[in-house]
């Protein structure tokens, strides 16, 4: 769980998240959170789709997926390390309220 420490190098091309500004700009503002090393880091990703195509009842679901980002790009994106962790389901996309929706898996995550 400790690969993204030495995973960077200056002269290579960005190849995982750890590599990127967003992770080290994280690190500088939770410096408690970066000093232990073991922490895990998750990205949540998630792509509605219309499950019926283009019926005549609208409906909407929203897989959110959860990725581990400590381990090493040959692992981090496959199927064994990517959890479905919510569906959001309903008549319309969740919009601008997906965060109303994440807020129970975001505190079950802490």
């Amino acid at each position: 769980m400790t690969w993204h420490l030495n995973c960077c190098n200056e002269n290579e091309k960005f190849f995982h998240p750890a590599c990127g500004e967003a992770w080290k700009h994280f690190d500088s503002t939770h410096p408690e959170f970066a000093s232990e090393l073991r922490n895990v880091r998750l990205g949540l990703c998630t792509d509605g789709f219309t499950p019926f195509g283009h019926s005549t009842s609208p409906y909407s679901c929203w897989p959110i997926f959860v990725s581990v980002y400590n381990l090493p790009p040959t692992m981090c994106m496959k199927q064994e390390f990517v959890f479905l962790s919510l569906i959001i389901q309903g008549p319309q996309s969740p919009g601008k309220n997906i965060d109303v929706m994440l807020r129970p898996l975001i505190d079950d995550l802490k």
